[in-house]
């Protein structure tokens, strides 16, 4: 016997406040350099200021694939953010140096200055962690705020995250590198 109503719709509007992530695509390339040089966004790259070079967005978007993507945050259809997903042993600018297989690392930018502190940032990386670790080779993720951004340390260690140690990146960037572990994440996904 069929069912009178065999599905139930909601004809309520989707939050807006929930964050989407979608694929960077050529046409983000103008909105990401206004991102990469606002001074919020600059303070988290570099502690020098004055020495930041704004990345070639085109360059960047074209030369995507599966070492390396750039993820859209997207809050009610309007962009606030971005994320890239890497394959740190595989990147090929070596910024990562020497680093066991088997790892994603993650960056992640709050664009938009009235988008900063409203949870977008917890759900962005729960998002992304969450493809990550759907990938069943991926052991851990990893990732490198500079050692100066405290706020960005205790953003991550909530999430799970543990400091590793201090390492400089080109040759400049002073960063305390964090890693999660799949066990943890599994672990935190559990308990929540």
């Amino acid at each position: 016997m069929a069912r009178a109503y065999p599905e139930t719709m909601s004809l309520s509007r989707p939050d807006p406040s929930v964050v989407r992530l979608r694929p960077a695509v050529a046409a983000d390339a103008a909105i990401l350099m206004r991102w990469d040089k606002a001074p919020h966004v600059v303070a988290c790259l570099t502690d020098d200021p004055d020495q930041h070079e704004a990345a070639d967005w085109d360059e960047e978007l074209a030369a995507q694939s599966d070492v390396f993507r750039y993820f859209i945050a997207e809050v009610d259809g309007r962009p606030i953010g971005a994320m890239l997903d890497i394959d740190p042993a595989g990147e090929p600018n070596g910024y990562w140096d020497e680093i066991e297989p088997n790892l994603r690392a993650l960056d992640i930018w709050i664009g938009e200055a009235d988008a900063l502190n409203r949870g977008h940032g917890t759900q962005m990386m729960t998002q992304a962690l969450n493809a990550c670790f759907a990938r069943p080779q991926v052991e851990a993720v990893v990732i490198d705020p500079l050692n100066s951004n405290t706020q960005a340390h205790r953003f991550y260690q909530r999430l799970g995250f543990r400091p590793e140690g201090r390492r400089v990146f080109n040759g400049t960037d002073d960063c305390l590198v964090h890693r999660l572990t799949r066990a943890d994440w599994a672990a935190r996904r559990m308990a929540a």
